[in-house]
């Protein structure tokens, strides 16, 4: 494997804040949570996309701001555990039970990507003010998301497949949907954090039925239904298209900003972290003092 050289100074320095690992025990399945920040502080909940986990959040969680950070693994990803069956119903469930079990300062914001962003709203719509707001990351809403429709075509997670070395498996490592660049240092710290190992081989974490087994509700249906502060940050080079974007913005009352994240492929957190961050510092510093426009 080439050597990546010295990561960006303040890439190391965010990776060198270990989270606290701990469960949550929600519907009889062990959910994994990584924690940063003070009890006490406002809480914010990450919730990541299909096939993904918790540490994608990792470069960014630490900067995010004051605040009681919690990114979890949805059941049937990362380290948590797997279900006979998923739907959205239940992981809004376990996004609700993380934010509520980490001594936050009352009702978190949900930041949810892609397929994390069909979770988020779910979550808003059915814990009401148990979420203090919602923010989509590039999730368009009003077709599948993208790992989803990769399955059903048979394009990606088919056959579990297992890697005689994590090095190996890394070189496979490959996003739904791909982008034209990637960090090259936020992608082996995910892809390193994605694998497990079975014997002397290497596999994903994810449950290879997570998205043959997956039921959701149609998100765009439960837009008008948020009762929280709520925006959409779309990247510029992702799947949410103006077009998209506006229907988007049409649903929830034309009252909640859409945001493009310049430069940005789908899968931002991977590519553009920093103007991430700064889009995310920004809504949290104005809805901490603002009072939001009613539909």
């Amino acid at each position: 494997m080439a050597d990546l050289g010295e990561p960006p100074d303040w890439l190391r320095r965010s990776l060198g804040i270990e989270p606290e690992q701990r469960t949550v025990q929600v519907d009889g399945c062990e959910i994994n949570l990584l924690v940063w920040g003070e009890p006490g502080k406002p809480g914010i909940v990450l919730v990541h996309g299909g096939a993904a986990h918790a540490r994608w959040w990792s470069p960014i969680a630490p900067l995010i701001g004051d605040y009681r950070v919690v990114a979890l693994d949805l059941s049937g990803h990362g380290d948590s555990g797997r279900r006979p069956e998923y739907e959205v119903g239940s992981w809004a469930n376990e996004v609700l039970a993380a934010g509520e079990s980490v001594e936050a300062d009352g009702p978190p914001v949900v930041v949810g990507h892609s397929m994390g962003g069909f979770v988020a709203v779910a979550t808003a719509v059915a814990g009401g003010d148990r979420v203090a707001g919602t923010i989509v990351l590039d999730s368009p809403m009003v077709e599948d998301d993208p790992e989803v429709e990769a399955a059903r075509i048979g394009a990606a997670f088919g056959v579990p497949k297992r890697y005689p070395s994590m090095d190996v498996a890394i070189s496979r490592f490959r996003t739904v949907p791909a982008q034209d660049h990637y960090d090259p240092f936020i992608l082996d710290y995910v892809s390193r954090h994605s694998l497990r190992q079975v014997g002397d081989e290497w596999e994903w974490k994810f449950d290879p039925m997570l998205f043959k087994a997956i039921s959701r509700n149609a998100a765009a249906e439960q837009l008008p239904k948020i009762g929280t502060r709520v925006a959409l940050l779309r990247s510029e080079f992702g799947l949410v298209t103006p077009e998209i974007g506006q229907i988007i913005y049409d649903n929830l009352g034309r009252v909640a900003p859409v945001v493009e994240l310049p430069l940005s492929g789908h899968h931002m957190m991977l590519d553009q972290p920093l103007i991430l961050l700064t889009a995310l510092r920004a809504l949290l510093a104005d809805w901490e003092h603002s009072v939001p426009v009613r539909r």
